[in-house]
């Protein structure tokens, strides 16, 4: 029974919402504020929480601040009234999972509510078994993967940096966290920071902390993620999103072992391991001026490529039964679905833009829509469109040109979502909007996020 924590200072919306989720089958725990929030979740148990923003003692985002320091830290819900939309929006990029408006219907929060606690799940699942190998999560027989996690193991072991360079969801993230499990420093933290959906205002707060009263905000002293990846290693992902200020702090820390928090006056050493990845060409950066070149020089001690799904298509099969095997778990399915041969070949065929995520994302899409146990050819035809069509189909149809304007622009933000695999910050970098701008967007065009 997953256990959810609601932390609202009106007593009204606890009860409604505690009704709600105890009728489902969730056991519930209240805080009146964030305070009585951050005790409740230091003593563990915690699986959710549905969190207010504007509390007494202690705010909304002072709990998001408390959890940060958490590995491990349950999903959080956001509620925020109406007008507080763009605070909503800075609390989602503090950590938040998702977010909703007051009040909130109940079958909207109990939807978000099923897919953070799956988000969760799956974030789990990713921790390999103790005592096996942790290359074996990165799945493949290929020529390519076996090259791959050879590479994995010989560096492993040595304190070198390592830059893991490959295209948005072909499983970065995995290889930095084979790389920290097989190193001297497993037993320390494995840090993660996205670079690329922390704002640039705040980065290095982020990264190398602050003390009480740096900026407005800034309540108490923090950490950054820096110092808490000490012993261990930081996993910085996205590096190329990384503000030009903050890369020659980041420069600094590298060469002399030490950081100093935002408003502080003395620096504090730190001993992390760095590995970094990105999907961007940062020599174009360089030559761009975005991206620092005697920073790169210190990153790249050692380089491993992740290749994408197209240069791997023989682990095709292997990854689309695996995908469609937990998928089946997680939706509960009584009778588990299977892949037809014909099936296997057209997934075989695919140029697979979205590399491993898609996969993955396809798989689960027909779990959930499979009405037999087989899936054949026409079903993965079908849904493969649906992933890819060009936006362009938007112009085929008549009507007014509102509704084709609406239609243009809901299937162009899609695709561009789902080649950036979900990532907010990625897609509104892509369609040149501010985030809040595209979140604002898509709630206009009946696409909210969840």
């Amino acid at each position: 029974m997953a256990r959810i924590l609601i932390a609202d200072d009106e007593a009204n919306l606890r009860n409604t919402l505690s009704r709600t989720l105890r009728q489902e089958g969730y056991a519930v725990s209240e805080a009146r504020d964030g305070v009585e929030a951050v005790s409740l979740l230091r003593r563990g148990g915690i699986d959710a929480v549905i969190l207010d923003l504007s509390m007494p003692r202690l705010d909304g985002f002072g709990v998001l601040d408390a959890l940060a320091e958490e590995e491990g830290a349950p999903p959080v819900i956001v509620l925020t009234a109406h007008a507080g939309l763009d605070n909503a929006v800075r609390a989602v990029q503090a950590g938040a999972w998702d977010f909703l408006e007051k009040p909130p219907s109940a079958e909207a929060i109990l939807l978000r509510l099923r897919r953070a606690l799956e988000s969760a799940r799956d974030r789990a699942e990713r921790e390999a078994p103790v005592g096996a190998p942790p290359t074996e999560e990165i799945l493949g027989s290929s020529p390519a993967v076996r090259a791959l996690r050879e590479a994995i193991e010989k560096i492993a072991r040595h304190a070198t940096r390592v830059l893991v360079l490959g295209e948005n969801g072909t499983g970065k993230e995995l290889v930095a966290r084979a790389i920290h499990r097989l190193s001297p420093r497993a037993s320390g933290p494995l840090v993660r920071v996205n670079c690329a959906a922390v704002p640039a205002e705040l980065f290095e707060a982020e990264l190398f902390g602050h003390v009480k009263g740096a900026f407005t905000g800034a309540v108490q002293h923090r950490r950054g993620r820096f110092e808490r990846a000490s012993g261990g290693t930081l996993f910085l992902d996205e590096i190329g999103e990384i503000p030009l200020p903050a890369q020659a702090k980041l420069l600094r820390a590298l060469e002399e072992g030490e950081i100093e928090r935002v408003g502080a006056e003395s620096t504090i050493q730190v001993d992390a391991r760095i590995v970094a990845a990105t999907n961007r060409d940062l020599a174009g950066q360089i030559r761009k001026g975005r991206f620092r070149q005697d920073l790169f020089y210190r990153l790249e001690q050692f380089i491993v490529e992740v290749p994408p799904l197209r240069a791997r298509r023989e682990d095709i099969p292997l990854l689309a039964r695996h995908f469609l095997e937990r998928a089946c778990r997680e939706c509960g399915r009584a009778a588990p679905v299977t892949l037809g041969d014909d099936a296997l070949e057209v997934l075989a065929a695919q140029s697979w833009p979205g590399n491993v995520r898609q996969l993955r994302n396809l798989m689960e899409r027909l779990v959930i829509l499979a009405e037999g146990e087989v899936i054949d050819a026409r079903m993965v035809r079908d849904h493969l469109g649906r992933q890819t069509a060009s936006p362009t189909g938007a112009l085929a149809g008549g009507g007014r040109l509102s509704e084709a304007v609406a239609a243009f622009e809901r299937e162009f933000i899609a695709a561009v979502l789902e080649r950036h695999g979900g990532n907010m910050s990625a897609t509104a970098r892509e369609l040149g909007l501010e985030r809040s701008s595209l979140y604002k967007k898509m709630r206009a065009l009946g696409m909210e996020r969840g």
